[in-house]
């Protein structure tokens, strides 16, 4: 087996590895990563053929995200996963980022304790299906004002405004936003995945705020299915989903190795970004 540096032309093998994982992922995502991070995305070969990929980005030198770390099911059990997080750490140790997150899943988590990292907060992932038999309307859209990247800022721990940007860019009827005055009452970004769009990140300081942006979000997206990623001390959130017709698909770990000294406030965030970017 060959580990190397991914880079564009890679891609392809990317999404092909997510697509038997049956994430969400589009390739746009993955010129995200390498973008913001060139020399911190990996890809493990065997025989000339790419069989798994683990892709770091390091936020304001704070702290780094793990993600995408994905194996060929033909591959699995044979500790290539856990070589690619090693290089991931390794990459990130190299360059002086002490504190490295991600967001595990019940199968990966033993392999991360194992790594060193441990649990910071609980997530859930809900999934809508539905109907949806009408085009796109034109909407008065906002483009993602400085003052929503700076509370971004304080409520993630980090700048991660660059990516936030090209999110609003990518898809810009989901960036959102509910302001009361002066006080921003919350705001939402989202993405176009293959199969699902995706909300997040989704904040609001109550049940109102939350409720406008979820509504907003549902009648900006016209493909059928819809994922979010939920924090579970945020029970009225949950509550407003299965109202809506959301249901639960699978638990998410949040995973912290190394000092946190930057949590954030995630006491205000109706759900994540995503398990790939934090």
């Amino acid at each position: 087996m060959n580990l190397r540096t991914m880079t564009i032309a890679d891609i392809p093998a990317g999404m092909r590895l997510k697509e038997m994982a049956g994430w969400n992922q589009t390739p746009a995502d993955w010129r995200r990563f390498l973008e913001y991070s060139p020399r911190g995305c990996f890809v493990a070969e065997v025989d000339g053929h790419v069989v798994g990929t683990a892709a770091t980005i390091v936020y304001e030198e704070r702290f780094a995200w793990i993600g995408m770390v994905l194996v060929d099911p033909e591959y699995r059990g044979r500790g290539i996963g856990t070589r690619l997080l090693l290089q991931a750490i390794e990459h990130l140790d190299g360059n002086g980022i002490r504190t490295a997150k991600l967001d595990a899943t019940p199968q990966g988590r033993p392999i991360y304790e194992k790594l060193g990292f441990r649990c910071e907060y609980e997530i859930e992932r809900w999934i809508l299906e539905r109907n949806v038999s009408r085009e796109r309307n034109a909407r008065n859209v906002r483009p993602a004002s400085e003052k929503i990247l700076q509370l971004d800022r304080e409520i993630f721990g980090a700048d991660r405004s660059g990516l936030l940007r090209s999110l609003a860019e990518d898809a810009p009827e989901f960036a959102l936003l509910m302001q009361r005055g002066d006080e921003i009452a919350g705001y939402a970004f989202g993405r176009h995945g293959m199969p699902a769009d995706h909300l997040g990140p989704w904040m609001a300081r109550d049940t109102v705020a939350a409720e406008f942006l979820l509504d907003e979000f549902l009648e900006a997206s016209i493909v059928k299915m819809v994922i979010v990623d939920v924090l579970k001390t945020r029970k009225f959130v949950m509550d407003l989903l299965v109202s809506r017709g959301f249901q639960v698909l699978r638990p998410l770990t949040r995973m912290v190795r190394g000092p946190n000294e930057f949590p954030g406030k995630p006491e205000l965030l109706c759900a994540i970004l995503g398990p790939e970017f934090g």
